[in-house]
């Protein structure tokens, strides 16, 4: 069965912590020739006008000090999605779903 009782929102949560990730590694950054490849609406001689928009945005230190907590909240909130989510579906017990659960959550 494999859980699905919340449609598999749980996964969204992984993809949003992810991204709140990059946004942080990459804050203040200069972007990869890549990076600008992908923003194609952008005409020729953009980054020309606007050499500001070779960089990441950047927040202060503050800010993404909030972002870390954030996402490790956003873990832990996919965890649990995770695991009563398997409980509800009949994929886990009442004991495996807190052994999966302590399990998981020793892991972040």
């Amino acid at each position: 069965m494999s859980g699905g009782h919340w449609d598999y929102l749980q996964y969204r949560l992984t993809d949003v912590s992810e991204d709140i990730e990059k946004l942080v590694e990459k804050n203040g950054k200069e972007k990869t020739k890549e990076e600008l490849k992908e923003e194609t609406w952008r005409g020729p001689d953009w980054y020309e006008k606007y050499p500001e928009d070779n960089y990441h945005t950047e927040y202060p230190e503050e800010v993404i000090e909030e972002f870390k907590k954030g996402a490790e909240i956003i873990k832990l909130a996919q965890i649990y999605m995770q695991r009563m989510d398997w409980l509800l579906s009949g994929d886990d017990g009442e004991e495996s779903f807190i052994k999966r659960l302590k399990q998981d959550k020793e892991k972040l």
